[in-house]
Protein backbone atom coordinates (compact mmCIF):
# COMPACT_ATOMS: atom_id res chain seq x y z
CA UNK A 1 0.00 0.00 0.00
CA UNK A 2 1.31 3.46 -0.97
CA UNK A 3 1.99 6.21 0.90
CA UNK A 4 0.71 9.68 -0.84
CA UNK A 5 1.70 13.14 0.48
CA UNK A 6 0.12 16.14 0.84
CA UNK A 7 1.77 19.79 1.57
CA UNK A 8 0.23 23.32 1.18
CA UNK A 9 1.30 26.71 2.13
CA UNK A 10 -0.99 29.55 1.79
CA UNK A 11 0.89 32.25 0.63
CA UNK A 12 3.02 32.64 -2.61
CA UNK A 13 6.16 33.69 -0.66
CA UNK A 14 6.20 30.85 1.68
CA UNK A 15 8.24 27.68 0.27
CA UNK A 16 7.19 23.98 0.37
CA UNK A 17 10.51 22.69 1.26
CA UNK A 18 10.44 21.75 4.52
CA UNK A 19 7.09 19.82 3.63
CA UNK A 20 7.85 18.13 0.81
CA UNK A 21 11.49 16.65 2.45
CA UNK A 22 9.96 15.29 5.36
CA UNK A 23 7.01 13.81 3.20
CA UNK A 24 10.13 12.14 1.13
CA UNK A 25 11.57 10.85 4.20
CA UNK A 26 8.22 9.50 5.19
CA UNK A 27 8.59 7.22 1.53
CA UNK A 28 5.75 9.39 0.01
CA UNK A 29 5.83 7.32 -3.49
CA UNK A 30 3.31 10.45 -4.61
CA UNK A 31 3.32 14.08 -3.70
CA UNK A 32 0.45 16.94 -3.93
CA UNK A 33 0.84 20.14 -2.92
CA UNK A 34 -0.98 23.85 -3.34
CA UNK A 35 1.41 26.66 -2.84
CA UNK A 36 -0.49 29.96 -1.72
CA UNK A 37 -4.28 28.35 -1.57
CA UNK A 38 -5.91 28.75 1.76
CA UNK A 39 -6.93 25.72 4.10
CA UNK A 40 -10.01 27.41 4.47
CA UNK A 41 -11.23 26.52 1.23
CA UNK A 42 -12.51 23.15 1.47
CA UNK A 43 -11.55 22.69 -2.60
CA UNK A 44 -8.12 23.03 -3.27
CA UNK A 45 -6.38 21.56 -6.48
CA UNK A 46 -3.60 19.53 -5.16
CA UNK A 47 -5.52 17.91 -2.30
CA UNK A 48 -8.49 17.11 -4.72
CA UNK A 49 -5.84 15.55 -6.62
CA UNK A 50 -4.11 13.49 -3.72
CA UNK A 51 -8.03 12.15 -2.07
CA UNK A 52 -8.90 11.15 -6.18
CA UNK A 53 -5.55 9.09 -6.13
CA UNK A 54 -6.35 7.40 -2.96
CA UNK A 55 -7.40 3.60 -2.90
CA UNK A 56 -7.91 1.30 0.34
CA UNK A 57 -4.81 0.54 2.01
CA UNK A 58 -3.03 3.91 1.26
CA UNK A 59 -2.23 6.31 3.89
CA UNK A 60 -2.74 10.24 3.30
CA UNK A 61 0.33 11.66 4.78
CA UNK A 62 0.90 15.53 5.88
CA UNK A 63 3.47 17.18 7.80
CA UNK A 64 1.55 18.56 10.07
CA UNK A 65 -2.65 19.12 10.65
CA UNK A 66 -2.70 22.86 9.90
CA UNK A 67 -1.56 21.74 6.54
CA UNK A 68 -5.04 19.56 5.83
CA UNK A 69 -7.67 21.74 7.31
CA UNK A 70 -8.17 25.13 8.96
CA UNK A 71 -10.75 23.98 11.36
CA UNK A 72 -11.04 21.07 13.53
CA UNK A 73 -14.66 19.95 12.46
CA UNK A 74 -13.20 20.28 9.02
CA UNK A 75 -10.30 17.96 9.87
CA UNK A 76 -12.63 15.36 11.43
CA UNK A 77 -15.01 15.44 8.05
CA UNK A 78 -12.07 14.49 6.20
CA UNK A 79 -10.44 12.05 8.02
CA UNK A 80 -13.68 10.35 8.61
CA UNK A 81 -14.06 10.40 4.57
CA UNK A 82 -10.71 8.71 4.34
CA UNK A 83 -11.96 6.30 7.04
CA UNK A 84 -14.99 5.31 5.12
CA UNK A 85 -12.66 4.47 1.69
CA UNK A 86 -10.78 2.47 4.11
CA UNK A 87 -7.44 4.68 3.80
CA UNK A 88 -5.75 5.92 6.77
CA UNK A 89 -4.37 9.01 7.56
CA UNK A 90 -0.80 10.54 9.06
CA UNK A 91 0.24 13.44 9.92
CA UNK A 92 4.58 13.62 10.83
CA UNK A 93 4.40 16.67 13.29
CA UNK A 94 1.59 15.95 15.58
CA UNK A 95 2.72 11.61 15.14
CA UNK A 96 -1.23 10.56 14.70
CA UNK A 97 -1.37 7.54 12.83
CA UNK A 98 -4.88 5.88 12.21
CA UNK A 99 -3.14 2.82 11.20
CA UNK A 100 -2.36 2.70 14.93
CA UNK A 101 -4.67 1.79 18.35
CA UNK A 102 -2.99 5.37 19.61
CA UNK A 103 -3.48 7.31 16.39
CA UNK A 104 -7.22 6.01 16.01
CA UNK A 105 -7.81 6.95 19.78
CA UNK A 106 -6.45 10.79 18.71
CA UNK A 107 -8.51 11.06 16.23
CA UNK A 108 -12.20 9.92 18.17
CA UNK A 109 -10.64 12.43 20.59
CA UNK A 110 -10.71 15.04 18.29
CA UNK A 111 -14.31 14.23 16.87
CA UNK A 112 -15.33 14.08 20.08
CA UNK A 113 -14.08 17.57 20.80
CA UNK A 114 -15.26 18.71 17.34
CA UNK A 115 -18.86 17.69 18.23
CA UNK A 116 -18.38 19.29 21.55
CA UNK A 117 -17.22 22.51 19.89
CA UNK A 118 -20.81 22.32 17.10
CA UNK A 119 -22.62 21.91 20.58
CA UNK A 120 -21.19 25.03 22.53
CA UNK A 121 -21.50 26.94 19.16
CA UNK A 122 -25.45 25.65 18.67
CA UNK A 123 -26.14 26.42 22.50
CA UNK A 124 -24.63 29.69 22.69
CA UNK A 125 -26.80 30.55 19.80
CA UNK A 126 -30.04 29.33 21.15
CA UNK A 127 -29.41 31.12 24.61
CA UNK A 128 -28.75 34.36 22.06
CA UNK A 129 -32.10 34.22 20.50
CA UNK A 130 -33.60 33.47 23.86
CA UNK A 131 -32.04 36.69 25.41
CA UNK A 132 -32.99 38.56 22.49
CA UNK A 133 -36.63 37.30 21.97
CA UNK A 134 -36.85 38.19 26.14
CA UNK A 135 -35.90 42.26 25.36
CA UNK A 136 -38.04 42.03 21.81
CA UNK A 137 -35.77 41.98 19.46
CA UNK A 138 -37.23 40.61 16.04
CA UNK A 139 -34.85 37.36 14.96
CA UNK A 140 -34.76 36.25 11.17
CA UNK A 141 -36.05 37.67 8.65
CA UNK A 142 -39.01 39.75 8.07
CA UNK A 143 -41.86 38.47 6.09
CA UNK A 144 -42.09 39.30 2.62
CA UNK A 145 -45.66 40.77 3.03
CA UNK A 146 -47.01 42.45 5.29
CA UNK A 147 -50.54 41.26 6.93
CA UNK A 148 -52.27 43.67 4.84
CA UNK A 149 -50.44 42.76 1.58
CA UNK A 150 -51.09 39.33 2.47
CA UNK A 151 -54.88 39.45 3.13
CA UNK A 152 -54.84 41.49 -0.09
CA UNK A 153 -53.00 38.84 -1.85
CA UNK A 154 -55.43 36.33 -0.40
CA UNK A 155 -58.83 38.34 -1.81
CA UNK A 156 -56.81 38.60 -5.28
CA UNK A 157 -56.36 34.45 -5.20
CA UNK A 158 -59.81 34.26 -6.19
CA UNK A 159 -59.82 35.93 -9.43
CA UNK A 160 -55.79 35.99 -10.48
CA UNK A 161 -53.03 33.05 -10.86
CA UNK A 162 -49.77 32.34 -8.53
CA UNK A 163 -47.83 34.48 -11.32
CA UNK A 164 -50.10 37.26 -11.14
CA UNK A 165 -50.45 38.27 -7.95
CA UNK A 166 -46.49 37.85 -6.90
CA UNK A 167 -46.26 40.09 -9.82
CA UNK A 168 -48.75 43.02 -8.07
CA UNK A 169 -46.40 42.59 -5.00
CA UNK A 170 -43.13 42.34 -6.08
CA UNK A 171 -42.32 38.75 -4.76
CA UNK A 172 -41.97 34.88 -6.43
CA UNK A 173 -45.54 32.84 -7.24
CA UNK A 174 -43.97 30.44 -4.88
CA UNK A 175 -44.33 33.10 -1.93
CA UNK A 176 -47.85 33.30 -3.22
CA UNK A 177 -48.24 29.58 -2.94
CA UNK A 178 -46.99 29.47 0.44
CA UNK A 179 -49.11 32.09 1.90
CA UNK A 180 -52.15 29.80 -0.09
CA UNK A 181 -50.98 26.83 1.94
CA UNK A 182 -51.12 28.53 4.94
CA UNK A 183 -54.60 30.22 5.23
CA UNK A 184 -57.28 27.07 5.52
CA UNK A 185 -59.19 27.73 2.10
CA UNK A 186 -57.59 30.58 0.86
CA UNK A 187 -57.57 28.77 -2.46
CA UNK A 188 -59.00 25.53 -3.39
CA UNK A 189 -57.00 24.42 -6.06
CA UNK A 190 -53.23 25.62 -5.19
CA UNK A 191 -52.43 24.26 -8.38
CA UNK A 192 -54.09 26.45 -11.00
CA UNK A 193 -51.02 28.75 -12.66
CA UNK A 194 -52.66 30.92 -15.49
Amino acid sequence: MRNIGYARVSTEDQHLDLQLTALKEAKCELLYADHGVSGKNASRPGLDKALARLKPGDTLVVWRLDRLGRSLGHLVKLIEKLSVKRVHFRSLTEAIDTTTPGGMLVFHLMASMAQFERTLISERTKAGIAAARARGVQHGRSPALTAQQQDTAIRLLENHSFEEVGSIFNVSDQTIRRLAKKIPGARENTDRSA
